[in-house]
């Protein structure tokens, strides 16, 4: 996924959901990344002209959270 894609749905503030997992939520396949089950994996955040907030560590991304 990236900022490229067409079609990722975003919240109503404007945030956008990513899901990780062998099979994607329903409805949510845009947002989606595929994952091996049993293999590990690790996310990278890559920014490309961070404001100011990035900085002086007044915004950060949210934490990863389970959904089941």
């Amino acid at each position: 996924m990236s900022s490229l894609d067409q079609g990722f749905k975003t919240n109503s503030d404007g945030s956008v959901d990513v899901y990780f997992g062998p099979k994607a939520p329903a409805g949510m396949e845009k947002n989606w990344v595929q994952t091996i089950p049993g293999k590990g994996w690790f996310m990278i955040l890559r920014l490309y002209g961070p404001l100011e907030a990035w900085f002086d560590k007044s915004w950060r991304p949210g934490e990863i959270e389970q959904q089941l």
